[in-house]
């Protein structure tokens, strides 16, 4: 075997380009996978497949000889002609070693290429039918052949100094190799080409092409390596400025232990940095946070600006940028809550079931906000609690009632002392999710003063298409509030500012009837003060009628609370009752004979209709903050030159209503029945008892012309009508408003008969049942329809004749 070694070392060093021994037509066919080899290469090759073997030890037992061809497809098993490549290269077996998985080790070197004119694929081995190349020599003395040679040298070294794994032994022997073809050989098999590269460099014969392709391959390896090492670089010097900030921090916290200080700022900046981290801001909100905490670090422990900084600090981790409650999406249990809670109020269940199914279809839809007005106490901010629990969210309550700075939206600068964020950020870092429900309670009681105006700020808070990059003064990042449901309450909608009251859709409460107030009272007001009086259900009863009476005598509001402060003083008698007596207690049942014990004497006087027909007086429908109420409107004549005197605090615009019923009687009085020469010869002189409470508003308008007719006309009034509506000089009766308040204010009076405006028809479609039942309705479009149901015909004048 050493023979064969120093044969094989021969060829190798031999520099000749022919075939050093007589090469046959036919050989043994080595298929090869994944690689190509050049002439004068010496390369280990493994062998696994049966027919690879059995070539190998043919090409043993013949002259040592053997054609290896590159598969084109290297997942075919068996290779046929039209799978291998046509050039391939003879080489001949220096070494064999069998290995103990039946596969053998085979060591070759290439001699010569050789075209490959047919394959023998049958019997146990492949023989294929080959044509030796005999490789021309690169032309002597020619500049290009000198230029390429350089240029490749040149660019193997280059590739070797960016990290390309080329060993010196080769660089060594290319720094000396002549040869143009043997050249481009020996650095294409040290390139890791792929296989149709590589046989691309095989199958060019002359030299000079040859070694300008293998040029053309390096200088694009090299633009490769160089971004490769680039990329590297990067990555190292990012690993490198890491372990230098670990090991100066390290240094630093040594000396820090050393002198006896800093062991805390350095634990309590660590803390915060973990915070951080672990808070999954936006990339913006951490850039920030990082780099005033970087700022904090290099502060000493005692400036003043380090406890401002800290407070930052302790708010941007503490608020739940990530940190969602997860929907109830359930319709049902959501309507099943919302009964619960309240009684009646089907148009607010109604809208809100459907902004809950629109949630549960969209993934985040771009909701409206709600705004609940009514008058005090009929449920808006209980109704925004109730909401939350269906809905599974946190509910915050923030009152708005008197705010004047704009800053406790907005929050404060940090350069201000005692600086804090604004109401909506502290409510969510109350709520400990990005999502809960916030309740804008009194939101037509905000002001503006020299310190900014608060609407102006709720603009971007209750608008979807600005909220989600909320930016609060004192954090001075971007805070997304897309997902936080907003509801707002008012008891008057006039004070909003416009702009405002755009973003919102509006859902008006009215006040309760008597049957919705009793079953409200039965179902929670009574259990929730007998409750938080320390009693028992069974220590005291209340009896449907003596809730019925304390509706009635002694509560006038469109609400609850008077309703739920006199059943809480019946609560407290008893409690004292039962506390003094203890073992001798006996439960006590509330009826109507015995209200007055409890409460005294009744405090409320509800006006009732009129007891006869008068001229003169008629019975008017009014709206107030806390609901609908009845008025009488009087009129008289007295001697004078047909002016009008209006007392009873009117308004403005109520004095301009009766100038115009005025107006339109005299244009009217033969039309109407008046006597024309009665406005040359009396006054007239309306007034509106209660006049210390200042009264406005054009629905009076009616009310007031027909108490005039009334009396000029001397045509007596209905005594169980009402009536409400705004009237023009021509006498047309326009539409008013609070119609739902004015009808229950006259079905408590006893009224029987409501004269409205044709046009508010369409208000009585959210009247209860047994208003519709109570009361009859007469709708008109002039004033002239307003006299005939209201006025009675006049009585004719009795004439006395005396005797002679």
């Amino acid at each position: 075997m050493a023979d064969f070694e120093e044969f094989a070392v021969g060829l190798a060093d031999s520099g000749v380009t022919e075939p050093m021994m007589q090469i046959p037509s036919q050989l043994p066919a080595l298929p090869l996978r994944d690689i190509v080899i050049y002439p004068f290469m010496i390369v280990p090759l493994f062998v696994s497949r049966d027919k690879s073997i059995k070539a190998v030890e043919e090409a043993l037992k013949e002259n040592r000889m053997i054609v290896l061809v590159s598969q084109k497809d290297l997942n075919k098993e068996d290779p046929g002609r039209d799978d291998l490549f046509e050039v391939g290269t003879v080489a001949i077996i220096m070494r064999m070693l069998k290995l103990p998985d039946g596969r053998i080790r085979i060591l070759i070197q290439g001699l010569s290429r050789a075209k490959v004119d047919s394959v023998e694929p049958g019997g146990d081995h492949v023989r294929a039918t080959i044509t030796p190349v005999s490789e021309p020599l690169a032309p002597e003395n020619s500049l290009e052949v000198e230029a390429l040679v350089r240029n490749v040298r040149g660019s193997m070294e280059r590739a070797a100094s960016l990290g390309k794994n080329i060993s010196p032994e080769v660089l060594a022997i290319i720094a000396n190799l002549e040869d143009a073809g043997r050249l481009a050989d020996l650095c294409a098999s040290n390139l890791d080409l792929k296989v149709e590269d590589a046989q691309s460099i095989l199958d060019i014969i002359d030299p000079v092409p040859r070694l300008r392709k293998v040029n053309d391959l390096l200088n694009k390896e090299i633009e490769v390596l160089t971004v490769q090492q680039e990329i590297n670089t990067q990555a190292r010097a990012d690993i490198d400025r890491s372990q230098r900030e670990f090991f100066l921090r390290q240094q630093m916290k040594a000396i820090q232990g050393e002198l006896g200080d800093g062991n805390e700022l350095f634990e309590e900046i660590e803390n915060y940095r973990d915070k951080i981290l672990r808070a999954k801001m936006p990339e913006g909100a951490e850039e920030e946070a990082l780099r005033q905490l970087k700022k904090l670090e290099r502060m000493h422990p005692d400036t003043a600006e380090t406890a401002t900084l800290r407070n930052w600090l302790d708010i941007m981790t503490d608020l739940p940028w990530q940190i969602q409650s997860e929907d109830n999406l359930n319709l049902k249990t959501a309507e099943a809550i919302l009964d619960e809670d309240h009684f009646g109020l089907e148009r607010v269940k109604e809208r809100i079931i459907e902004a809950l199914a629109v949630r549960k279809l969209m993934e985040k839809p771009k909701g409206s906000i709600l705004c609940l007005v009514g008058p005090p106490g009929v449920g808006k901010t209980s109704l925004g609690r109730s909401v939350a629990r269906a809905l599974n969210r946190k509910f915050i309550r923030l009152s708005l009632g008197g705010l004047h700075d704009e800053a406790e939206i907005r929050g404060h600068r940090r350069t201000y002392v005692g600086a804090m964020p604004g109401r909506i950020i502290q409510g969510i870092q109350q709520a400990a999710t990005n999502n809960p429900l916030i309740m804008l309670d009194e939101i037509d009681k905000v002001g503006a003063d020299f310190r900014g105006d608060p609407s102006s700020a709720l603009l971007e808070v209750l608008d979807p298409e600005q909220n989600f990059a909320f930016r609060d003064n004192y954090l001075n990042v971007t805070f997304d509030l897309s997902n936080v449901m907003f509801m707002t309450t008012a008891n008057v909608l006039d004070t909003i500012q416009p702009a405002l009251r755009d973003r919102m859709e509006i859902i008006s409460l009215s006040g309760y009837t008597e049957e919705e107030k009793l079953e409200i009272a039965k179902r929670h007001l009574v259990p929730k003060q007998v409750e938080e009086n320390g009693l028992k259900t069974a220590d005291v009863k209340f009896d449907r009628r003596a809730l019925a009476k304390i509706i009635s005598e002694y509560t006038q509001e469109a609400g609850l609370r008077h309703l739920e402060r006199e059943i809480g003083k019946i609560c407290r008698k008893v409690a004292r009752k039962k506390a003094e007596q203890e073992k001798d207690f006996k439960a006590v049942k509330v009826m109507p004979d015995n209200v007055r014990d409890y409460l005294r004497v009744p405090r409320v006087f509800n006006e009732g209709a009129l007891k006869k027909d008068q001229i003169g007086t008629v019975t008017g429908l009014a709206w107030t903050a806390v609901g609908g109420d009845i008025l009488f409107i009087e009129a008289l004549k007295t001697k004078g030159k047909g002016k009008l005197q209006l007392t009873g605090q009117l308004g403005e615009v109520m004095q301009e209503s009766a100038q115009a019923a005025f107006s339109y009687a005299k244009a009217r009085a033969t039309e109407i029945g008046i006597d024309e020469q009665v406005f040359d010869n009396f006054d007239i002189h309306i007034h509106i008892p209660e006049g210390a409470i200042p009264k406005d508003g054009p629905s009076a308008g009616i009310t007031m012309a027909t108490a005039m007719v009334s009396v000029l006309a001397q045509r007596a009034v209905r005594k169980d009508v009402a009536m409400t509506g705004e009237i023009t000089l021509r006498g047309n009766v326009l539409p008013i408003g609070g119609v739902k308040e004015k009808l229950l204010a006259a079905r408590r009076a006893k009224i029987k008969t409501v004269i409205l405006p044709e046009p508010n028809r369409r208000d009585l479609d959210d009247l209860p049942e047994e208003v519709m039942n109570d009361l009859n309705f007469v709708f008109v479009e002039h004033v002239r329809e307003v006299f005939e149901a209201a006025l009675l015909a006049a009585k004719p004048v009795r004439v006395v004749k005396k005797s002679a």
